[in-house]
């Protein structure tokens, strides 16, 4: 009899980094989560469906603030108060430098795959990069840029939690799924190689 081999979990928790964004995208701390939910929907229906528009909102939030901070520091002078708990705001040049560093490491990959794609003639390369362009195109022409950062909100509250609960469906489900895609990609990829025309050895002795 054949040993079933036992579905090894993988762990969203500690993939999610472990600490409390994962709490948050977990639903561990619903409380934050909850707030992110209602956070992200309130803003999605006052710039997309109540047309406000960004910048106003934005100049409007810091001219508020700055009035409040000012009219706080002016009475407490006054009325011998504290002085708003205003804290020393400074980005590090550490975060600067990580920053800077991941920057790099991403634009240095973005170049070396044109340069695959434009000097090496990665033909399978040049076709997923064309796909995924294609695909985030057709994206972009079905909704706006603020719809679409509300639904990644969403599939970021939602799918990772659904993943942790019933992951071992979810595998099974996408490990037949990859082989349906990945079988179908070859043979477009056989369609397309055969379609090209390629110097034969005849033609590259006789030049």
């Amino acid at each position: 009899m054949e040993e079933t081999i036992p579905h090894r979990r993988f762990n969203v928790y500690q993939a999610l980094g472990g600490g409390s964004v994962a709490d948050v995208l977990l639903w561990r701390r619903w409380v934050g989560s909850v707030i992110v939910l209602l956070g992200a929907t309130g803003l999605w229906l006052l710039f997309e469906r109540g047309g406000y528009n960004l910048l106003s909102f934005v100049a409007n939030v810091l001219f508020l603030l700055v009035v409040v901070l000012f009219l706080w520091a002016k009475s407490a002078s006054l009325l011998n108060r504290p002085l708003p708990p205003v804290p020393n705001l400074e980005i590090p040049e550490e975060t600067v430098a990580k920053a800077a560093d991941v920057i790099q490491v991403y634009a240095n990959y973005t170049l070396s795959i044109a340069r695959d794609i434009a000097i090496g003639r990665n033909l399978k390369l040049f076709a997923q990069v064309a796909s995924a362009l294609w695909l985030a195109s057709y994206i972009g022409s079905l909704c706006n840029f603020l719809t679409l950062v509300y639904i990644g909100v969403l599939f970021t509250l939602s799918v990772p939690v659904l993943y942790d609960k019933y992951q071992h469906h979810i595998d099974e489900k996408l490990s037949l799924a990859h082989g349906i895609v990945h079988t179908q990609y070859r043979k477009l990829e056989d369609i397309l190689l055969r379609n090209i025309p390629f110097p034969s050895n005849k033609e590259k002795k006789t030049e």
